[in-house]
C-alpha cells in the first residue's frame, strides 16, 4: 500500500514537471513572437491582411506649338496581379494555367509567382482590355473572386511614331521617362499614384465595414512644344533625302529656330527611330542583323539613335563661324565701310607666327576685296586677320557675348558644352584658326543660338523647347518666359551682317539656298570631323526673311561622301 502511494505521488511530480516545462516553453514561445519576430509578424499580417495596389495616373499629354496635334499620350490599359496567399492550393495551377495562356507567359515563372509566399505579385502591365475581359470571364466561369486583381494602367502612345523622337523621348515600363521632353519634365507630366486599399482576412474576405479603399489618381500636366509638327514633318522629310542622296555616314541633323523669341521651330536628326517601339532596330540593315547581335552591341546602336546630335555633340563649324567674326570685328569698328573694294587683298594665305595658313582657293588667290566679297568669298585669310587685329582677349569677350562659351542652358536633357582652348593658353595660331572655324568645337544649338543674336538685331536669346504648361486639374496655363541675356552686338552691325549674308547667297557660295520671291542671307560651311579622320562635315545656315528675319536654320551633314 505504501509502495503505492509513492508510485502515485512519483507520476504526480512528473506530470507536473511535464506540464511545468511545456508552460516554460510556451512563455519562452510567446516571448518568442512578441519580442523578437513581433515587428516581422505584425508587418506580414498587415501584408495578408491590406491590400495594397498601385494606380498609375495618366502622364500629362504633350502637344506641338499649334495645341492641336498631339505628339504623345497615355491610352487605358490595365495591370494583372495576384495575392499568392489568397488563391487556394487546388486551384493555383489553374490559375497559373489560364494567366499565362491569355497573357501568352512561360507557365513555370507564371506558377512560380502564383505559388510564391507574398503578399501581391504582377504578372501583366498594360495589357488591352480585350485580354483581360477573357480573364474576367473566366474567373466567373470558375467562381474565383479573390487572389487576381486587374486593375486600370496606363500606357504612352506617340501618334506620329518617329516624329521628333530625339526631342520627345519615351518612357520605362513604370511610366517614368527615360529620355527628351518625357525625361526633362517627367516631374510636369508623370502626375501622382493613386490606390487600392483593401483590408481582407486569411481567406481574401473583407475585414469590418472598410471593404475597399479607392483614391484615384492625379493625372500629369499637359505641355505645349515650340516645335510645329508642319514644320518639323518638313525638315524630317528633307533631312532624310540630304543623308540618303549625299550617303553621309554618320547621319544629320536640322535645327529652326525662331530668333525673335528663341521657340525652337524644329530639329531633327536622321536617323530617328519609332518611339512606340524604341528597343527595336530602326533601319533596314539592322533590321537584317539585329537577332544575330549581342545586347552590348544593340544597346551601342539604340543609344547612337536616341542621341540628339542638335545638342549633345560637338562639331568644327568651319566657315559658318566667320560670322561671328564679321559681326565682332564691325562690332569693334575695324571695318566701317562693308563694300570698300580693296580694303583686303587674298594673296592665297597668311602666315601666322611662322606658319603658313592657306586659303581655300590658294591656287587662285581672291585678290583685292572688301568685307561682303570676303564674306561672299569665304576668304579664310581676310578673317584671320580681322582675328588678329582684334587679339585673343577681345575675341573671347565676343565668344563669351555670343553665349558660345556655356551651354545654352535649352531644357531638353544631355546638352554638351563647347571645346575652346582656355584664352590664357590661345597663342596667334590658334586665334587664327578660330577666328574661320576651326579647331574647336561647339553644338549646332550654340550656333544657332548665336546666329539667331545676328539675326534679332543684336539680343541673346535662349532657346526653349516647351512654351506652355497646362494644370491637368485646373486647366490653368502657365508661361514659360522667352529669356533674353542682354545685346551682344548693335542694330546696325545686326543690319550689315544680313546684308552681307544675303549676298553670300545670291552671288556667293550659299547660290544653292536661293529661292524666288524670297530674300535670304545664309553662310556655307566645311570642316573635319575630328583630326586625321578623314570625314568631314558640311553644314549651312540659312537666315530668312533677311528684311524681318523669323527663322534661323542649321543644316548640318555629317561625313557626306557622295
Amino acid at each position: 500500500m505504501l509502495e503505492m502511494k509513492l508510485s502515485s505521488k512519483k507520476k504526480l511530480r512528473n506530470i507536473l514537471f511535464i506540464a511545468f516545462l511545456i508552460i516554460l516553453g510556451l512563455i519562452i514561445r510567446i516571448g518568442c513572437i512578441q519580442f523578437l519576430q513581433g515587428e516581422e509578424l505584425s508587418s506580414m499580417a498587415y501584408m495578408q491582411q491590406t491590400l495594397d495596389r498601385k494606380i498609375n495616373p495618366k502622364r500629362g499629354v504633350i502637344y506641338d506649338a499649334t495645341g492641336k496635334n498631339v505628339l504623345a499620350v497615355s491610352s487605358n490599359v490595365e495591370t494583372v496581379s495576384v495575392n499568392p496567399g489568397n488563391i487556394s492550393k487546388e486551384n493555383k495551377e489553374k490559375v497559373a494555367k489560364v494567366l499565362s495562356d491569355i497573357f501568352e507567359l512561360d507557365y513555370d515563372k507564371t506558377l512560380k509567382k502564383v505559388t510564391k509566399r507574398s503578399s501581391i505579385e504582377t504578372i501583366a502591365k498594360k495589357v488591352d482590355k480585350e485580354k483581360t475581359d477573357k480573364l474576367r470571364v473566366w474567373m466567373q466561369e470558375n467562381d474565383i473572386t479573390t487572389g487576381i486583381n486587374i486593375d486600370e494602367d496606363t500606357k504612352r502612345y506617340y501618334p506620329y511614331s518617329t516624329v521628333a523622337s530625339q526631342i520627345i523621348g519615351f518612357c520605362g515600363s513604370d511610366n517614368q521617362g527615360l529620355d527628351g521632353i518625357e525625361a526633362k519634365y517627367d516631374t510636369e507630366l508623370k502626375g501622382t499614384q493613386g490606390y487600392i486599399k483593401r483590408h481582407t482576412d486569411a481567406r481574401g474576405g473583407d475585414i469590418g465595414e472598410e471593404g475597399e479603399n479607392y483614391v484615384s489618381a492625379i493625372d500629369g500636366n499637359d505641355l505645349v512644344l515650340t516645335i510645329d509638327l508642319s514644320v518639323q514633318s518638313i525638315v524630317e522629310k528633307y533631312l532624310e533625302e540630304a543623308c540618303i542622296d549625299n550617303v553621309c555616314t554618320d547621319g544629320g541633323n536640322v535645327v529652326v529656330m525662331n530668333p525673335q523669341n528663341g521657340d525652337i521651330l524644329a530639329m531633327a536628326t536622321y536617323p530617328s527611330y519609332d518611339l512606340n517601339n524604341p528597343y527595336e532596330a530602326y533601319t533596314d540593315e539592322l533590321k537584317g542583323i539585329w537577332e544575330s547581335l549581342g545586347q552590348a552591341d544593340k544597346t551601342k546602336n539604340l543609344q547612337a539613335v536616341w542621341r540628339n546630335k542638335a545638342i549633345a555633340d560637338t562639331y568644327e563649324p568651319g566657315s559658318v563661324f566667320k560670322l561671328i567674326t564679321t559681326s565682332a570685328a564691325l562690332e569693334e569698328g575695324l571695318v566701317t565701310d562693308i563694300d570698300k573694294q580693296g580694303e583686303f587683298c587674298c594673296t592665297g594665305s597668311i602666315e601666322v607666327a611662322g606658319v603658313r595658313i592657306k586659303c581655300w582657293r590658294y591656287y587662285r588667290p581672291h585678290g583685292s576685296e572688301s568685307l561682303r566679297m570676303a564674306l561672299m568669298n569665304s576668304c579664310n585669310p581676310i578673317f584671320i586677320g580681322l582675328g588678329q587685329k582684334m587679339g585673343v582677349k577681345t575675341y573671347y569677350s565676343y565668344l563669351n557675348k555670343f553665349r558660345l562659351l556655356n551651354k545654352t542652358g535649352i531644357d531638353l536633357p544631355g546638352e554638351a558644352n563647347s571645346i575652346f582652348l582656355a584664352e590664357e593658353k590661345a597663342g596667334p595660331v590658334e586665334l587664327a584658326t578660330i577666328s574661320f572655324g576651326q579647331r574647336f568645337e561647339i553644338t549646332p544649338i550654340q550656333l544657332v543660338t548665336a546666329v539667331s543674336s545676328i539675326a534679332n538685331g543684336g539680343t541673346s536669346v535662349s532657346p526653349r523647347i516647351v512654351k506652355q504648361i497646362i494644370n491637368s486639374e485646373t486647366k490653368e496655363i502657365t508661361d514659360i518666359p522667352v529669356k533674353t541675356n542682354g545685346t551682344v552686338i548693335s542694330k546696325e552691325t545686326s543690319e550689315k551682317v544680313l546684308s552681307m549674308m544675303e549676298t553670300v547667297v545670291s552671288e556667293g557660295t550659299g547660290k544653292n539656298a536661293k529661292v524666288a520671291g524670297y530674300r535670304i542671307g545664309g553662310k556655307t560651311g566645311t570642316s573635319e570631323d575630328g583630326v586625321n579622320t578623314n570625314k568631314y562635315v558640311t553644314s549651312f545656315c540659312g537666315v530668312a526673311p533677311i528684311e524681318n528675319p523669323q527663322v534661323v536654320v542649321l543644316v548640318t551633314l555629317y561625313n557626306p561622301t557622295r
